[in-house]
């Protein structure tokens, strides 16, 4: 059978043969073993519903082995013979376009080089699945084949609902992930209820079929490391020669190496998984991979009398980096840690002075033991790194719940109030008041003709719209427009492209827009060909998540997620052509609401009208509400706003003079 003859089939009329698990994949980790018998019986019984009832007694014993040895049944028999990568958008069986385009996405999402754990269908994470099985997969594919420009599908958690007549106005997909009632959004309830397949851990763009490879995530933290040195440097210094030390080397803080050089430093990454830093190594993420505490502590030292920029993945425990570095008085001027702290307690963090190996066995057979030991080290952790601040170090917590774990293991890590950490997110001290307030954020597209050419084409036109837009911008946000205009020039020599010919950078709503809207005139002159767009979910208006994306929300709204709500369902009537809205993310299930969209760009005047409609929308939503909890930068931007658009009437704080409160209580 053909390609797409494959994707028409869906699941197959014929029981394929059992699948051969390959050798050197990196595997998803072993999920906790929680169900009672009752509730295995009815995960298997829910697997096999997606199959003809005559091959119920081959595959209900393979199923009930997978639940036993994973954690999770998979389906591994039913994984497509084919290769699984973005295509171009005219190689896949559509009757509507924008079909084609979601399913060019989900393909580049579970491309084995984009995904970690591409066999279980996880992008990123240790658990941001794009579908809790393969069947899932396979009807969805065979869904977005068959659908017209007058249905949607609808998708819960990763199973295809079912196509539902709609209209051309409306998204061709929604999708929502991990949407549990309140009550029932602990760890646990995860482990619990994606193991009987009923809802799934969408991360952010893994299961908004919007994730790019790390390139996703090397804009943001390129912007975060180099704010963070200019935070601690005098004026006329520059970073060569200076340590930024952190953790994670998998899917998202895989960029760390990357944006590390970009920003003109030393970067040392730990990672305790050794196929995860090779495959960064292998990719050109990472310039140097060491083993050897004492071979890093030689070639950190080389690196700093040589005021180089170099990048250095380390295959073991940060810990051990931070405590030797502490007493070998090198000196780290900005750290950070990106392991899975979401996931403490299944993979996400490996505690110091245990192996990988050893780690892992113990998460299967001791998993209180291995809790222990993950909170023993996270305070160890959070010693080492107080008493190098107490050197002067540049600390800051990179949203992946590294202190808010810290804290519930009994870290030292909150100020004296006992209420705040002592140390701030990045978002609090960066992103928020320098991008998220002003309205920018991770603008990202994917040229689906597969064509580098396109790729440069459109850094092209991305270069000349800012230049144009920075001529007339306030002074407020022209370091963010530099920024952003050398990255855009950069982009393609920084070699960033894994997976489909996708680019990513900061913008505002006038940017998005204005780069959209050229986009589409190029395409419509056939010089590109279509353009999907898109963003991270860790973004303007897409995420309420009060330690990381809102944690700069100071007005006791922090912990309310009716901004991401309002993004999605704005979204959705305003021209997207698929909305997310997940439950969980970079910072644990339960602590986070969030969403994004994704926009083809077929050349039309129809594409236009949506552009700019939805675009305005996807970011204002998120300056109206940080401007509502009296953010200056925000009360700024959103002002500037109605002074341009007439059309937009937005709620403005009175401010109140604190002098007028301190005696009433």
């Amino acid at each position: 059978m053909t390609f797409k003859e494959q994707i028409l089939q869906g699941i197959p009329n014929e029981l394929p043969p059992k699948y051969e698990y390959p050798d050197g994949v990196n595997r998803a980790p072993k999920r906790k073993d929680i169900l009672s018998k009752e509730e295995k019986q009815l995960a298997i019984r829910n697997a096999l519903r997606y199959f003809s009832k005559s091959w119920h007694e081959v595959l209900a014993p393979e199923f009930a082995a997978e639940l036993q040895d994973f954690g999770r049944i998979y389906m591994y028999r039913f994984k497509p013979a084919y290769k699984i990568f973005a295509r171009a958008i005219s190689d896949y069986p559509a009757k509507s376009q924008q079909a084609a385009a979601i399913m060019l996405m989900i393909q580049n999402n579970l491309d084995s080089a984009v995904a970690q754990h591409p066999e279980e269908l996880i992008t990123y994470g240790g658990n941001g699945a794009v579908f809790q099985n393969w069947a899932q997969y396979l009807l969805t594919m065979k869904y977005l084949a068959t659908m017209t420009d007058e249905q949607t599908l609808h998708m819960y958690s990763g199973h295809p609902m079912g196509l539902f007549p709609s209209s051309k106005n409306a998204p061709r997909v929604v999708v929502s992930n991990g949407m549990m009632i309140p009550n029932y959004s602990k760890p646990d309830d995860w482990e619990k209820y994606n193991a009987l397949g009923v809802t799934q851990y969408g991360q952010m763009t893994a299961g908004s079929f919007m994730y790019i490879g790390p390139q996703g995530i090397v804009h943001g933290t390129t912007i975060t490391v180099m704010n963070a040195f200019r935070k601690i440097l005098k004026k006329g210094e520059n970073s060569n020669g200076k340590i930024f030390l952190t953790a994670g080397l998998g899917g998202m803080s895989g960029a760390q190496p990357k944006a590390g050089n970009i920003a003109g430093c030393i970067t040392v990454a730990a990672e305790v998984n050794e196929k995860a830093a090779k495959k960064r190594y292998e990719q050109g993420w990472v310039d140097v991979l060491i083993d050897n505490l004492d071979a890093l502590v030689i070639r950190v030292k080389q690196a700093q009398e040589k005021n180089e920029v170099v990048s250095i993945a380390f295959i073991g425990n940060v810990v051990d980096v931070w405590e030797r570095f502490y007493y070998d008085n090198i000196f780290i001027h900005v750290g950070s840690d990106q392991t899975s702290l979401h996931i403490p307690w299944t993979g996400g963090y490996y505690p110091v002075g245990i192996s990988y190996d050893e780690s892992n066995r113990l998460i299967r057979e001791q998993p209180k033991l291995f809790k222990e030991k993950v909170q023993d080290s996270l305070r160890r952790h959070a010693d080492i790194i107080n008493k190098h601040a107490s050197r002067g170090t540049y600390f800051f917590d990179y949203g992946n719940a590294f202190l808010l774990e810290a804290s519930r293991a009994g870290a030292d890590v909150m100020a004296d109030n006992n209420i705040d950490f002592k140390y701030p997110s990045y978002v609090q001290d960066i992103l928020g008041p320098m991008c998220f307030d002003y309205g920018f954020g991770p603008f990202r597209w994917v040229c689906t003709s597969g064509k580098p050419e396109d790729l440069d084409k459109t850094d092209e036109i991305t270069a000349e719209v800012l230049q144009e837009i920075m001529e007339n911008s306030p002074e407020e946000i022209q370091l963010q427009m530099q920024d952003n205009i050398t990255w855009i020039q950069d982009a393609k020599k920084n070699n960033m492209v894994v997976g489909s010919q996708a680019r990513i950078l900061y913008a505002d709503a006038e940017g998005r827009a204005k780069i959209a809207e050229a986009f589409n005139n190029a395409i419509a002159k056939g010089d590109i060909g279509p353009v999907v767009l898109g963003r991270d979910h860790h973004d303007v208006s897409g995420t309420d998540s009060p330690y990381r994306e809102t944690s700069n929300i100071y007005d006791g709204s922090k912990f309310t997620a009716d901004m991401a709500i309002h993004n999605v369902i704005g979204d959705g009537f305003r021209g997207a052509t698929w909305v997310s809205i997940h439950n969980g993310g970079g910072v644990g299930w339960g602590e986070v609401i969030n969403g994004g969209f994704g926009m083809l760009l077929d050349g039309t005047k129809e594409a236009e009208a949506r552009l700019k409609s939805m675009l305005f929308y996807d970011v204002n939503n998120g300056i109206a509400r940080r401007s509502w909890a009296r953010n200056d930068e925000a009360m700024f931007a959103i002002k500037r706003e109605m002074e341009r658009t007439p059309n937009l009437k937005v709620t403005l704080p009175n401010l109140v003079d604190d002098n007028l409160l301190n005696d009433l209580f």
